[in-house]
């Protein structure tokens, strides 16, 4: 009777096994390009950021904190995608998640993106930054047409 193979720690870890077997047997890693997939709009993101700061339900625990990320493969940056937003990250940019989440839930992120990291051979890079709330209040949004200070409401405005 044959050996079972033990079960991968998460779903992430389960498609960059997929990933290495892809290697070692040479196929084409990466198929056709494609968009990864649809992002909220700008609007959309910016109140996910605000209703992280401003939330006063915000467990003190809690560990605020960028995590950026650049991968060249399109299977192993899906596979990663999915992982953020399972765990409960915002989707930022393409490449940048926001994640409030509790001290263990981010010591398993760094765990399980460093065991990405160290699964094939490659140039890739990801950062994980801790933040403060009043840094992220702080923000400025550049290149778009959206006022951030009217959104966050730090605006200062005098009617005469």
């Amino acid at each position: 009777m044959p050996r079972k193979r033990p079960e991968p720690a998460c779903l992430l870890r389960a498609q960059l096994l997929k990933y290495q077997a892809q290697i070692a047997n040479h196929r084409s890693i990466d198929g056709p390009r494609r968009v990864i997939d649809d992002m909220p709009s700008l609007e959309q993101r910016l109140q996910e950021i605000l209703d992280i700061t401003n939330s006063i339900s915000r467990p003190p625990t809690n560990m605020l904190f960028f995590v950026m990320y650049d991968i060249t493969s399109n299977k192993v940056r899906r596979a990663v995608v999915k992982y953020l937003a399972r765990m409960g990250c915002h989707r930022v940019q393409k490449s940048i998640f926001l994640a409030d989440v509790s001290a263990e839930k981010c010591r398993q992120i760094q765990s399980d993106l460093a065991q990405v990291q160290a699964m094939y051979e490659n140039d890739d890079s990801i950062f994980i930054v801790p933040l403060s709330v009043d840094y992220v209040r702080s923000m400025k949004v550049i290149g778009k047409n959206v006022d951030f200070d009217l959104i966050m409401h730090s605006a200062s405005s005098m009617f005469f």
